[in-house]
C-alpha cells in the first residue's frame, strides 16, 4: 500500500470536531463555523446568509453541515446561496467536514458552513 501525505498549503482543514466545537487549522472554535479561503468565522446559523453569499467570489461550492443528522436547509437560504452563484451541497456535519477536507486537498474553491454535532 502506498501512503501519501496530504498538504493543504495555506488552507485551513478541519482537524476535528466534537459536541459543540470544531478544530480548524489547529484552532478550536465553539458553535457553528464558516470556513472560507479568507478565514474561519463564527456563523449565526441558517439565518446568517450574508457571510455566505459574500463568499461567492472566492468559492464555487459551499458544503453545509446540518449537525449530527442530515436535514434540509431552509428554502430561503438555499435560494439566496444559489442566486449568488454558489453550488450548495448539504450533509450531516461529520460528512461535510470530511468532504471539505478532500476537496480542499484537491485545490478546489470550496467553503464550509457547519452546525455543531
Amino acid at each position: 500500500m502506498r501512503m501519501n501525505e496530504v498538504t493543504f498549503d495555506d488552507s485551513r482543514p478541519v482537524d476535528g470536531y466534537g459536541p459543540g466545537f470544531f478544530r480548524v487549522g489547529g484552532h478550536v472554535m465553539e458553535g457553528a463555523v464558516v470556513v472560507l479561503p479568507s478565514g474561519v468565522f463564527s456563523w449565526g446559523g441558517y439565518e446568517d446568509a450574508a457571510r455566505l453569499t459574500a463568499a461567492a467570489g472566492e468559492i464555487d461550492v459551499l458544503l453545509v453541515g446540518t449537525g449530527a443528522e442530515i436535514a434540509h436547509i431552509p428554502k430561503g437560504l438555499r435560494s439566496a446561496l444559489e442566486a449568488a452563484g454558489l453550488g450548495v451541497e448539504v450533509a450531516a456535519s461529520p460528512a461535510a467536514c470530511r468532504t471539505y477536507n478532500v476537496l480542499l486537498s484537491e485545490g478546489r474553491r470550496v467553503g464550509l458552513a457547519v452546525l455543531p454535532v
